[in-house]
């Protein structure tokens, strides 16, 4: 069974949290998929990604690209694993595929501001705890670090 995680987006944006997430599963050498849900947000975090801090650099592609299995970060709408990614990241309105065993761990990210993601949110949480995954759920303390919450 796939490791999930809930991240309860409410200090800071998506855009603040993705980049550090995505660069701590690249330390591990984990390839990651971040399946985002609209095309017009996947083409926005493409572009944040570039840009996001100027210290840093983080390799990746769209699906609409030539060789996406080539990249080791690779946004998409769809529902293939295009790169062999070991972690699955599910953002902006992104479904929870049917299945995600091929993935070591899952990152859900809900906006804590959109009262629709967080009930999205809670019926994914219910759903992959019926089939029996490992779920934790985080929450950002008044510090901003992330504390276990279940």
């Amino acid at each position: 069974m796939s490791e999930v995680f809930f991240y309860h987006l409410q200090r800071q944006p998506l855009e603040a949290v993705l980049p550090r997430l995505l660069d701590k599963s690249r330390e591990r050498g984990w390839r990651a998929l971040v399946r985002v849900g609209a095309e017009e947000r996947l083409a926005a975090l493409d572009d944040h990604l570039w840009t996001y801090a100027d210290e840093s650099f983080l390799p990746h592609g769209t699906d609409r690209e030539p060789d996406p299995e080539e990249h080791p970060v690779l946004l998409t709408t769809g529902d293939r694993n295009r790169n062999g990614a070991a972690i699955l990241f599910l953002v902006a309105g992104a479904a929870v595929p049917a299945d995600i065993s091929a993935f070591q761990r899952v990152m859900y990210l809900l906006d804590g501001s959109d009262e629709e993601a967080v009930q999205a949110g809670r019926e994914a949480f219910r759903l992959l705890r019926e089939a029996g995954h490992e779920l934790s759920y985080w929450q950002q303390d008044g510090e901003g670090r992330w504390a276990k919450r279940g």
